[in-house]
């Protein structure tokens, strides 16, 4: 059974919070994150944590947290892992399972199905944990785009962007146009 945080923040969190970009060096930390190196992933999800205002300071530090999560794994810090993943649920709950293009709820599930099996082996077999189920985090590096008209997720293609619930539309000449 995954650990359970009895102190999760209450969610409160808005839709507008997920609309617009990424920070630049959360970009990074997600390439660092898919690349193994934890570490390093840390320290760049920690630099647009200090950078960012509002709430996405929060799936930031859930990030991170999962970050140091497995790279705990990887140095057979039993205690170390379970503490920290404890402290990422509280950052990671209440975001929409997309976030800013980030795979929210996707995270969450890849994490608890590491620690279910970190768990499972418990201290003594952390070293022959299986880091196959270190699954990369799914984000969409192309821009998202809100509809200003219904606020629906709007869907590029061919420099076409178009919203699927009310079928407002624009295209790359209106460049006069900025949704976040």
């Amino acid at each position: 059974m995954p650990v359970e945080n009895k102190s999760i923040k209450s969610s409160g969190r808005t839709t507008e919070e997920c609309q617009g970009q990424l920070h630049p060096k959360a970009m990074e930390g997600l390439h660092l994150f898919n690349a193994g190196k934890f570490f390093e992933a840390h320290e760049e999800f920690e630099t647009a944590w200090r950078d960012e205002a509002g709430a996405i300071r929060d799936l930031y530090q859930g990030i991170l947290q999962v970050a140091v999560t497995y790279l705990h794994i990887t140095r057979g810090n039993y205690d170390g892992a379970v503490k920290v993943y404890g402290r990422s649920l509280k950052w990671l709950h209440g975001w929409s399972d997309i976030c800013r293009g980030i795979h929210v709820k996707k995270i969450r599930d890849d994490a608890e199905v590491v620690m279910t099996e970190l768990q499972r082996l418990g201290k003594a077999g952390i070293n022959t944990f299986d880091l196959a189920l270190f699954k990369p985090i799914q984000w969409n590096e192309k821009r998202l785009w809100r509809c200003d008209r219904c606020g629906s997720e709007m869907y590029e293609m061919n420099c076409k962007v178009s919203c699927p619930n009310c079928g407002n539309r624009f295209d790359c000449s209106d460049l006069n146009l900025y949704f976040d």
